[in-house]
Parts: C-alpha cells; sequence; structure tokens
C-alpha cells in the first residue's frame, strides 16, 4: 500500500509540474502579445485557455483520489493539501494570461494603442517571480520561495508607480482615455499573477518547513 502511495504521489507530482510549465509558457506569450503587440498570438492563448482548465479539474480530482483511497498522514498529506492550493493558483494565473490577451485584442482595435510608458520593468519582474516560485516547487527550495514572497512588495510598487503614470497620462490626453484604462486592467492583471505565485511560494514553504506564513511578513 505505501509503494502504491508513492507511485500516486510521483504520478501527482509530474503532473502538477506539467501544468506549472504550460501556465508559466501561457504568461510568456500573453506577454510576447502585449509587447508586440500580435492579435494572433492573443486569440491563441484566449482559444487554449480550456486546456489550463482541464489539467487543473484532473489534478484536483487525483489529489481526491489519493485522499480518498489511501489517507495519508504527515508528508504526504501535507504535499497533497499544498498541490490542491498550489493547483488553484497555477488555473488562477492561467486567466490572468487570458484576460492580459483580451485587452491586448481590445488595445489593437483602439486608435494610439503605443503605451506612454515602459511595460518592461513589470512583465519582467512578475514573469521573474512566477519562474522562481515554480523553480521553488520544483526542487522544493525555501530558499527561493522566501525570495518570491520578498519580491511580491516590489511588483506592488511598480504597479502603483504605473497607475499614477496612467492617470497622468489620461489628465493629459483624456481622448485616449479607453486605451489607458486597457493598460490600467492589464497592470491589475499582472499584480494579481504576482500574488498567485506569492501564493505558491508560501506553500512551497509550508510543504519544506512545515510552516504557514501567510499573513506574515517576510523577514
Amino acid at each position: 500500500m505505501a509503494m502504491h502511495l508513492q507511485r500516486e504521489i510521483e504520478k501527482l507530482k509530474r503532473r502538477i509540474i506539467l501544468l506549472a510549465g504550460t501556465v508559466e509558457h501561457r504568461l510568456a506569450d500573453a506577454v510576447r502579445a502585449l509587447i508586440a503587440p500580435d492579435a494572433a498570438l492573443a486569440k491563441s492563448i484566449r482559444d487554449q485557455d480550456i486546456e489550463v482548465d482541464l489539467a487543473e479539474v484532473d489534478v484536483e480530482e487525483e489529489c481526491l483520489k489519493i485522499l480518498a483511497l489511501h489517507q495519508p498522514v504527515a508528508n504526504d498529506l501535507r504535499f497533497i493539501v499544498a498541490v490542491l492550493k498550489i493547483n488553484n493558483d497555477l488555473e488562477r494565473i492561467g486567466d490572468e494570461a487570458v484576460n492580459i490577451a483580451g485587452r491586448v485584442l481590445n488595445l489593437i482595435g483602439q486608435p494610439a494603442a503605443e503605451p506612454p510608458f515602459e511595460l518592461a520593468p513589470v512583465t519582467s519582474q512578475v514573469q521573474a517571480m512566477l519562474k522562481q516560485s515554480l523553480d521553488a516547487l520544483v526542487n522544493l527550495d525555501a530558499a527561493q520561495a522566501h525570495a518570491v514572497r520578498q519580491a511580491d512588495d516590489s511588483v506592488d510598487d511598480l504597479v502603483r508607480e504605473q497607475f499614477e503614470r496612467v492617470k497622468a497620462e489620461i489628465r493629459l490626453h483624456p481622448e485616449r482615455v479607453d486605451s489607458l484604462i486597457e493598460y490600467m486592467r492589464i497592470f491589475r492583471y499582472l499584480e494579481r499573477i504576482a500574488d498567485h505565485a506569492t501564493n505558491i511560494a508560501e506553500d512551497v514553504i509550508y510543504l519544506t518547513e512545515g510552516q504557514i506564513v501567510r499573513h506574515q511578513e517576510e523577514r
């Protein structure tokens, strides 16, 4: 029974890592579609959303099956609980990538879509946070997970700064309000992705250190 449980857990690990890779690529595609901008790529992201949704359901069903059939305890139970939570965050990141793609399509259909500010500082840091959180998951690396938590405040500051720039542009160019509001939405989606990456990092800390660090400041 114990060997069968371990085989099931190893299979679950492979599934969650595969989903993580898919979601990471989906975000990278969304950022490329935003920077280019690329309508065809944005549409493909939107059309492929069902793949992430189905994978998320499969992982959840696998977790529930293991819980029902094997009644794991200690580290195995902690792992399955963490996977259930990480699985949800990954699906939400996939949704936010689709949301970004939708905003890209809206922007392409409007005049003066070129942003009056740099997108790269936010997009690159959010992508780095997600990559580091997923690396922490694959390697069960608590140090990397703690580093992700530390980076979250920096993303929040960057997003606030961009919000102020967007508001200033709206005051200067009210005729561009529609496209500028789309950028505000994009920054909000990126901020949420950083939050989900932080959640994943916190679950890795729970897995590796047995500590629940939600709502605690990173030292």
